[in-house]
């Protein structure tokens, strides 16, 4: 209905430039023809006097009935151009010129000499300039009335199309504007549903087609939370049906290392320590899963509270002490002090990953960088190591849950992937985005390592 009420509007002005259009162009074809009829008029009574003066000299000579009736038939004529000029013409001149032909009538039927009838028609020749004069001065004027008229219906056509065309850009802005807010709220309601906003119920004002979206979409919503929900009923109900069984594993290698069930060779002893290893790696993964659903779950219920990052980063670097000073690693912490409004508990679990990574792939004597920075009134920090770096073809993917890139720590256990998508999740619940990057390079070249980016706007105060 908006897009045919802009489309009325401009057809309706249309229509009207159209009719004052052909108004003025009947009013000018009116005009011309007038106006030829008077010229043309003008034009046959000089003929018509010229040839009544012929006539009238020719029967005085010859006396010839027929001249003479030739003369009265001229002077007809005359006088009925002079009908047709009348409506242009002065009272006074016509009344001149109906007394000036009498006078020639009557010179013509009592025999007046050649003289007397050369005064009369020089006279009656004169009127006839003046009428064909005043016919042109009508004419002139008509046609400069015409043109003014013109002028003035150009100009007001003109108006009307811009005011036509200005109120319909304003119609078409207003609707544009009524159409994109509830556009902007499905894509804001689309963008919550991406970023796991999946307990706000979708509700968007608008024209019936929008509302019919907004219901698909919060069909969508509630289909995603159940789903969601599955997910996670079903990762808890796994982890606690192997932690029973993986339980009674551990504790029977336990008794087997202690020497229980009898004396171990030294063949079985090392089949118990592999079994051990692989018991505690499989506790160590059904870990990781209750850990990344719990992350999950705690993401979408970020409680933000003022944070000193520079405590919170050192409390971090001191909590693995033990793990970087075995390796003679050096933890540098660089950057303003700064205090943000974020959620301090999800942060630091994200940070503490970063940091684990950093340690885990960095070889031994080589240095880890935290770096804090302020971007307007958001929050930078980057955590740079020395390790092998991330391959251009995996860091795309390397946020993804569960997904192990093909480079691992050489001296460790391999990671269960779950590490980063964590880091991920609370960033993007903080409004933010986590990136991997190449790291900086130097004046000896590009230095290895992998540099990670988290960037979290509007987290600072001014």
């Amino acid at each position: 209905m908006a897009f045919v009420g802009v489309a009325a509007l401009l057809s309706a002005a249309t229509l009207r430039g159209l009719g004052t259009l052909e108004q003025l162009l009947t009013q000018s074809r009116d005009g011309a023809a007038r106006a030829l009829q008077l010229s043309t008029a003008a034009e046959r009574l000089g003929e018509q006097v010229t040839a009544m003066e012929r006539a009238a000299r020719q029967y005085l000579v010859l006396a010839d009935p027929a001249l003479e009736r030739n003369f009265v038939a001229h002077a007809a004529e005359a006088q009925r151009e002079v009908g047709l000029l009348s409506p242009v013409l002065p009272t006074a001149l016509k009344t001149q010129w109906q007394d000036s032909l009498a006078a020639l009538r009557e010179q013509v039927r009592e025999g007046a000499d050649d003289t007397t009838l050369v005064d009369g028609f020089r006279a009656l020749a004169a009127l006839q300039q003046r009428m064909s004069e005043a016919a042109r001065r009508h004419t002139e004027a008509r046609n400069a009335a015409l043109q003014q008229e013109l002028e003035a219906g150009r100009l007001a056509l003109g108006q009307q199309l811009l005011g036509t065309v200005a109120l319909a850009l304003t119609l078409a802005l207003g609707f544009a504007w009524w159409l994109a807010r509830p556009l902007q709220r499905v894509e804001q309601a689309i963008r919550g549903l991406g970023e796991d906003g999946l307990e706000t119920p979708v509700h968007i004002r608008g024209p019936s087609d929008v509302q019919r979206i907004a219901r698909r979409l919060d069909w969508l919503r509630q289909r995603l939370a159940e789903t969601e929900a599955d997910k996670a009923r079903f990762l808890r109900h796994v982890s606690h049906d192997l932690k029973t069984p993986l339980a009674a594993l551990k504790e029977g290698v336990s008794l087997l290392e202690d020497g229980t069930a009898g004396p171990l060779t030294d063949n079985q002893r090392e089949i118990v320590r592999i079994l051990h290893d692989h018991g505690a790696l499989l506790q160590q993964r059904i870990e990781d899963l209750l850990r990344w659903n719990a992350s999950a779950f705690a993401a979408q219920h970020v409680v933000r509270r003022p944070v000193e990052l520079g405590a919170l980063i050192q409390g971090l670097v001191d909590a693995q002490q033990l793990v970087w000073r075995a390796k003679s690693l050096r933890i540098v912490v660089q950057g303003v002090p700064l205090t943000a409004e974020v959620d301090g508990d999800l942060l630091g679990s994200a940070l503490g990953n970063l940091l684990s990574n950093a340690i885990r792939f960095s070889p031994p004597g080589a240095r880890v960088l935290i770096d804090v920075q302020r971007i307007g009134s958001g929050l930078r920090i980057e955590v740079t190591d020395a390790g092998p770096g991330v391959p251009a073809d995996e860091q795309a993917r390397v946020f993804e849950p569960f997904f192990r890139g093909r480079v691992q720590p050489v001296d460790g256990l391999p990671g269960t992937g779950i590490g980063l998508s964590i880091v991920a999740e609370t960033v993007r619940a903080h409004g933010g985005q986590v990136s991997v990057l190449a790291p900086e390079s130097t004046t000896a070249g590009a230095t290895p390592g992998s540099r990670f980016r988290i960037d979290i706007p509007h987290a600072l105060s001014d």
